[in-house]
């Protein structure tokens, strides 16, 4: 397994996210440990841990990705609703977001990649 070096590697592309656990990911024949952010032109190593604070700048490469209309954030084991600041920032750039607990946003993430569906996640490691 390949592992993305730091911060600002990626995958360049969508794949979906074949298992989590163990505070990462697996995903195209590669892992991660960490949290990550999947976009339409790839997947991101994201700096967020479990009870990190959800704010707009931690959210800053979701808010100016291209072509994103959804987003789903795993907040971790537990659900963690959105602040107020972030679901207005989102709304202001066309961008509906939904959170649950990790696994759930995994699951609905794969669904939604598999109908081609323009969503985004942004997923906190467990």
């Amino acid at each position: 397994m390949v592992e993305l070096p730091g911060p600002d590697a990626h995958f360049p592309g969508r794949a979906p996210i074949d298992a989590y656990g163990n505070g990462g990911f697996r995903f195209a024949d590669m892992s991660h440990r960490g949290s990550l952010i999947c976009l339409p032109v790839g997947i991101y190593a994201w700096e967020m841990a479990e009870g990190d604070p959800l704010t707009v700048d931690a959210f800053s490469r979701v808010l100016y990705a291209e072509g994103v209309e959804f987003l789903l954030v795993g907040t971790g084991r537990d659900l963690r609703p959105l602040p107020a600041p972030l679901k207005a920032a989102f709304r202001a750039r066309g961008i509906s977001s939904d959170s649950m607990g990790t696994g759930a946003a995994i699951r609905t993430y794969n669904i939604m990649l598999g109908e081609s569906r323009p969503v985004a996640a942004a997923l906190i490691a467990v």
